[in-house]
C-alpha cells in the first residue's frame, strides 16, 4: 500500500510539472515569441516563404526543403506506429510484471496495464501529429510554387502559405514532444521515483531548448522586425 502511495503522489506531480511548463511556454510563445525558439522559427519561416515565392528560381530549393521536412515527419510517424505495435503486444502478453524488477511502486497487473496504455497513447498521439505535419507540408509544397509576380490573386497571399508551413512545423514539434513525454512514462515501469526524476530533468532540458536570449534585441528595436510579424508568429 505504501508503494502504491508513491505512484499516487509522484506520478501526478511529475505530469503536472511537465504540463505546467508547457502552459508557461505557450504563454511565452503567444506574448513574447522572440524569446522562444518556436517563435523565432515561426517568424523566420514566414520570411523564408516570402523569399521563395518572390522568385521562381527558388522553386526547386523550396520543394526540396519541404520534402526534407516531409521525410522527417514520415520517419517519426513510422517510428511511432511501430512502437505502438510493440506496446500493444506487451500489453496483451501475460507475465509482463515478471519482465521488470520494480524497486518501488505498484507491481500489479492492472498497474502495468495502465503504464503501458499511457505509453501507447503517447505514441499514437505522436503518429497523428506527424501525419498532420505531413499533410500541411504537402499542401505547402504546391502552394509555394505559385508565382506571385505573374498571378496577383488575393486568395493566395504569402502570409497564407507561411501559415500553412508554420502549422506543419507546429505539428512536427508537438509530435516530437509526444516522444519526449513517453520517456518518463516508460521509466514509470521501473517505479514512480525514476519517472518523477526524469520529469524534472526533461523540464530543465526543455527550458534550455525552448528559451533563448540571443534575439532579445528584437523587442528593443535593435533589429528591424515589425509588430505584425511577431503577432503572426503566434498564429
Amino acid at each position: 500500500m505504501k508503494e502504491q502511495l508513491l505512484d499516487y503522489l509522484l506520478v501526478p506531480l511529475g505530469l503536472m510539472i511537465m504540463a505546467g511548463y508547457h502552459v508557461w511556454l505557450l504563454h511565452k510563445i503567444i506574448k513574447q515569441p522572440t524569446k522562444t525558439v518556436v517563435g523565432i522559427h515561426a517568424i523566420n519561416r514566414r520570411f523564408w516563404v516570402e523569399a521563395m515565392m518572390e522568385d521562381t528560381k527558388n522553386a526547386v530549393l523550396a520543394v526540396q526543403t519541404l520534402r526534407n521536412n516531409i521525410m522527417a515527419s514520415t520517419l517519426l510517424a513510422s517510428t511511432a506506429i511501430m512502437l505502438s505495435s510493440v506496446i500493444a503486444v506487451l500489453m496483451t502478453s501475460r507475465g509482463t510484471s515478471n519482465m521488470f524488477g520494480l524497486v518501488l511502486g505498484d507491481a500489479s497487473q492492472m498497474g502495468f496495464s495502465v503504464k503501458f496504455f499511457s505509453i501507447l497513447v503517447c505514441f499514437l498521439l505522436a503518429f497523428l501529429l506527424n501525419v498532420q505535419s505531413i499533410r500541411y507540408y504537402s499542401h505547402a509544397s504546391i502552394l509555394i510554387n505559385v508565382p506571385l509576380k505573374k498571378i496577383s490573386s488575393p486568395y493566395l497571399p504569402a502570409d497564407y502559405v507561411g501559415s500553412i508551413v508554420n502549422r506543419g512545423g507546429y505539428f512536427w514539434s508537438l509530435g516530437l514532444r509526444a516522444f519526449y513525454f513517453s520517456f518518463p512514462l516508460f521509466l514509470w515501469i521501473f517505479g514512480p521515483i525514476p519517472m518523477f526524476g526524469s520529469s524534472i530533468t526533461l523540464v530543465i532540458l526543455f527550458f534550455f531548448l525552448d528559451y533563448t536570449v540571443d534575439f532579445r534585441g528584437l523587442n528593443d528595436g535593435e533589429c528591424v522586425l515589425h509588430d505584425n510579424d511577431v503577432e503572426q508568429a503566434a498564429k
